[in-house]
């Protein structure tokens, strides 16, 4: 349920409320917008069927919501949600773009898609230091050392760091270096993981799992805000059908669909969707077509060298030449991508 407050309502009206709400054993969300308050109720509302919340000061209605995924509802919060990872802002109206790739190598290798990748204009570098892969003797990833080498990079470039967690071990780990948090597809709905996400509070960018409806994918991020951590980006990286001509089927209705019924933030993985790097650049312009907040790109010095997912990974020269294509797109759909060199 939500308490929708009355234009110009004081702020001692909101802490009475509050204070009967918290007195009760409930949660509470506070979003104040442009014109009214409203408080978001967190918990069992059966509590409430004696307390006459409509009749206090500054209250104008109370809406029950209906969605399972209460926090991450946009009846629970209007407004779009802009997620500040140290500056920088995914939600807005900058578009972010998120690369590098799909594992740390090495040294050079990180660092040389580092200072690539920001010169074309991502604010993120991305690469996987713990790699969840299908076979048990693919290159699982340099883990700890994989990381010291990407601060290294974020030393040498300035770029924010973003890396993939899979338990909460890589979880502890991973903290001590990165400014933010990806949960993987195959990682979807290990609640225990998201869960424990939640409680550092740390941003994360959580992909929708390769079988998971958009409603379970909410439900799912419900797990990490629920701990307190509503700085989630959620990240649609293609789903499972019967096409096989590329890795996974981007579900481009999904952009719309959430930014309709949730607040989140939400960005493209064009790299996953397509399998193949031929497709990349034209899943990206769609996505932001279709209204994507930024995008999340796997760009390799050498992908033909890569030790995994090679066929995805894309150049710098190609990344390049994508960002200052989706420069010109951007302000047809109200959006600006911002490069400074």
């Amino acid at each position: 349920m939500i308490i929708v407050m009355k234009p110009g309502s004081q702020e001692k009206d909101i802490n009475n409320i509050s204070k009967v709400l918290e007195s009760l054993g409930l949660g509470i969300h506070i979003s104040k917008g442009i014109e009214r308050t409203i408080i978001g109720v967190i918990g069992d509302k059966r509590v409430l069927r004696d307390v006459p919340l409509d009749l206090m000061s500054g209250v104008e209605k109370l809406v029950p919501i209906v969605e399972s995924y209460k926090l991450a509802s946009k009846t629970f919060k209007p407004e779009h949600s802009v997620i500040d990872i140290n500056g920088v802002k995914i939600g807005g109206s900058e578009l972010v773009m998120i690369a590098g790739p799909c594992a740390i190598e090495n040294s050079q290798q990180i660092l040389e898609a580092a200072i690539a990748v920001k010169k074309s204009g991502a604010k993120i570098l991305r690469g996987g230091a713990f790699k969840p892969r299908t076979s048990p003797y693919s290159f699982q990833g340099l883990e700890e050392d994989g990381l010291k080498m990407m601060k290294e990079a974020k030393d040498a470039t300035g770029l924010l760091l973003i890396t993939e967690v899979t338990s909460e071990k890589s979880l502890e780990i991973a903290d001590k270096y990165v400014d933010m948090f990806q949960i993987g597809a195959r990682n979807a709905q290990n609640f225990q993981l998201l869960r424990e996400v939640g409680r550092l509070k740390k941003p994360v960018v959580y992909k929708r799992g390769p079988s998971t409806t958009i409603e379970e994918w909410l439900n799912a991020a419900e797990y990490i805000m629920s701990e307190g951590n509503y700085n989630v980006i959620l990240c649609e990286r293609g789903i499972r059908t019967f096409e096989t001509a590329t890795r996974n089927t981007l579900d481009i209705s999904a952009v719309p669909v959430v930014k309709n019924i949730s607040h989140l933030p939400i960005i493209v993985d064009p790299s996953h969707a397509a399998g193949k790097s031929q497709y990349v650049a034209s899943l990206s312009m769609a996505a932001i077509a279709a209204g994507a907040d930024g995008l999340i790109i796997e760009v390799h010095p050498n992908p033909m060298c890569a030790l995994s997912d090679a066929s995805q990974q894309i150049t710098p020269a190609f990344f390049d030449i994508l960002c200052k294509d989706i420069s010109k797109l951007a302000p047809i759909v109200g959006k600006e991508l911002i490069i400074t060199e």
